[in-house]
C-alpha cells in the first residue's frame, strides 16, 4: 500500500501567486453604474445608482476595479 502524498500541483503555492493586476474581470468595456453597484454588493436603487455614477465620474473605470477582488 502506497503512502505517497498528492502532487504539489493540487496545492496553491506562494511563489505562483497571480499578480493583483491580472485578477480583475473587467474586459475593457465601459463600466456602468449598475456594474459598480452590484460589485459593491448593494441593491439597484436610484440612490445607489447615483452614488455609482459619481464614483465613476471621480475614479473612472478604476471604480469597478477597486471593488473587485
Amino acid at each position: 500500500m502506497s503512502t505517497s502524498q498528492p502532487d504539489d500541483v493540487s496545492r496553491p503555492s506562494r511563489d505562483r501567486t497571480t499578480p493583483d493586476g491580472l485578477l480583475h474581470a473587467r474586459t475593457g468595456t465601459d463600466v456602468s453604474p449598475e456594474d459598480v453597484v452590484l460589485a459593491a454588493g448593494r441593491d439597484l436603487t436610484p440612490r445607489n445608482l447615483e452614488w455609482a455614477k459619481r464614483k465613476i465620474e471621480t475614479e473612472g473605470p478604476a471604480a469597478l476595479d477597486k471593488l473587485l477582488p
